[in-house]
């Protein structure tokens, strides 16, 4: 019989869009697991728009918003503070980065990778 060797309050974490290679990578993480929508009540959601963010925080003040992007942008991270983002991460970084950005963020913090800013 497999067991489960996630902790009892394990990370939940909603891509938006959904990217399947991404979430079975996260979910390798023993402290992550991967939810479908809102109603699992993540803690925090990744995405790849600004306004995705603003969304998902309509719908969930308490889901902390992580916006992924592939390169950095002139006002990209002001724009994703401004609109109540977590922070500002790189899609295709490392994924213990990627990983240790999402715990952070669960924490409260501001994330925003250091390429970007």
């Amino acid at each position: 019989m497999p067991v489960n060797h996630r902790p009892v309050r394990s990370l939940r974490v909603l891509l938006d869009p959904p990217d399947p290679a991404l979430a079975l990578r996260l979910g390798l993480q023993p402290d992550i697991e991967v939810v479908r929508d809102l109603t699992a009540r993540p803690a925090v959601a990744l995405v790849e728009e600004v306004a995705t963010a603003s969304a998902i925080l309509a719908d969930d003040p308490e889901c902390r918003v992580l916006v992924m992007t592939g390169s950095a942008h002139p006002g990209l991270a002001e724009a994703v503070l401004a609109a109540g983002g977590a922070g500002l991460v790189l899609r295709d970084g490392p994924l213990e980065e990627l990983a240790d950005s999402i715990r952070r963020a669960s924490m409260g913090e501001t994330v925003i990778d250091p390429v970007l800013g």
